[in-house]
């Protein structure tokens, strides 16, 4: 009888035991998971919170440039002149044109495309390069490409030259002998080319090279990484 006891007694406890650590166990994981979800909770807070001060600068600076445009459309009409109203269109690139050439991309075309016009391309506020047709597909031709070419301004004092693209870079052609870039002047678009709005950045003066009849130029691009998902495209220069 005492062993039958002490045996009755063992299971007992064993049985106490397992239950006693299964309770733990199931105490543990629901506070874990309760903490889980408090943390969760606070992320998203957090990231609302950040989010609602983010979109309330970007709607003031919104406010502040339509005041601009609208104040300056105001000096326009008082010069005669028509209004300023530059315009871009979001598109998404879709793949590379030929598999070898990480320059040349088709992007997905939009409701007013026009295949026989020359598009400027910007991405996160740079000059990217322009947008041709090819087999009445809109292309996108990074600045790395030779057949990317647009105007340009060079420094403050606007010397005006010819972006054009090459592999390993962008070299500005085409600069008046008698005018003198220097090495470490901003390159920005100027709009004289009905492609891009003046203004665009496009990068830095890095080496002057004086050629027979010209200046060139080669710059340091502002546009670099990897091939950007998504493009503006410029629709309307003014």
């Amino acid at each position: 009888m005492v062993g039958l006891s002490i045996y009755k007694g063992s299971q007992i406890s064993a049985v106490t035991t397992n239950f006693t650590n299964s309770i733990v166990a199931l105490y543990s994981g629901i506070t874990t998971f309760v903490k889980d979800k408090i943390d969760e909770h606070f992320d998203q807070a957090n990231q609302i919170s950040k989010l609602r001060k983010q979109n309330a600068e970007l709607e003031r600076s919104a406010t502040l440039l339509a005041t601009f445009a609208n104040e300056l459309n105001e000096v326009l009409k008082d010069k005669n002149a028509s209004a300023y109203d530059p315009r871009i269109k979001l598109v998404r690139t879709l793949g590379y044109v030929n598999i070898s050439d990480y320059n040349k991309i088709y992007i997905s075309s939009f409701s007013d495309y026009n295949a026989s016009k020359i598009y400027g391309l910007i991405h996160r506020g740079r000059s990217a390069g322009v947008l041709v047709s090819q087999a009445n597909r809109p292309v996108a031709l990074l600045q790395n490409d030779p057949r990317s070419v647009f105007a340009v301004y060079i420094g403050d004092k606007k010397i005006p030259g010819v972006a054009h693209g090459k592999k390993d870079g962008v070299i500005i052609k085409f600069i008046p002998q008698w005018l003198d870039p220097k090495v470490g002047d901003e390159v920005f678009t100027s709009g004289l080319d009905g492609i891009f709005f003046s203004g665009v950045p496009v990068g830095q003066v890095r080496e002057v090279l004086d050629e027979n009849s010209y200046k060139s130029a080669v710059i340091k691009p502002y546009l670099k990484g990897s091939t950007p998902n998504f493009l503006y495209v410029i629709t309307k220069d003014k």
